[in-house]
């Protein structure tokens, strides 16, 4: 029986572990106050500007297994206080994510911003729903070239902020573009001027 939302992560094994290597005390302090369970406006924000995240499920047997899930900027998106959604594109037709689901549905969803060295880890239940076109069409972004072929519900037990630590930094496309376009114009200006420089030089 568990007794705060962070057992779902720290089940006996890992507090012995933790008493063991010197942590369990610090941890216990985190128990008190208790990991998030429902959807808040910080979580809210954060899933607003992610194009991306990776989602792990585990078969019958436990066999692990994580995929990248990619999309439209706030394509993972609340649907009530306890329960995430996102549109499920068409890719390589392993269906390996499906077939995990299909008979364990605990899930895993661990968020990132590269740019901004944050991390959110959630642990939940997750489901396949393929008959509901209102919530495909909830889901889905016109914009997106991406084909929907399903949608996947997440529902939250519990989820926690992960330290900063190790991240290194990345930047999306769409934020460099306009910088390098920046650029460019820039070092076209200067070498106009410099031809022109170079010109009044030679007459």
């Amino acid at each position: 029986m568990t007794r705060y939302s962070s057992d779902v992560a720290f089940t006996p094994a890992v507090k012995a572990i933790q008493s063991e290597k010197g942590s369990r005390q610090s941890y216990e302090r985190v128990e008190q106050s208790g990991w998030k369970t429902t959807v808040t406006p910080e979580l809210s924000a954060f899933l607003s500007t992610l194009d991306m995240f990776y989602l792990g499920t585990a078969n019958a047997e436990g066999q692990p297994y994580i995929q990248y899930r990619g999309g439209s900027p706030g394509f993972l998106r609340p649907l009530d206080e306890r329960t995430l959604g996102f549109a499920d594109f068409a890719g390589n037709r392993q269906y390996i994510t499906l077939g995990n689901l299909s008979e364990n549905t605990k899930a895993f969803i661990f968020l990132i911003d590269y740019v901004r060295s944050r991390r959110i880890k959630l642990w939940g239940n997750a489901r396949v729903v393929e008959d509901d076109p209102e919530l495909l069409d909830l889901l889905s972004d016109p914009s997106y070239s991406g084909r929907v072929e399903r949608a996947v519900l997440f529902h939250i037990e519990a989820w926690d902020i992960n330290c900063p630590q190790h991240i290194h930094k990345r930047f999306p496309q769409r934020e460099v573009a306009p910088v390098v376009e920046q650029l460019q114009e820039r070092i076209q200006e200067l070498e106009a001027q410099l031809a022109t420089v170079r010109q009044a030089g030679a007459t």
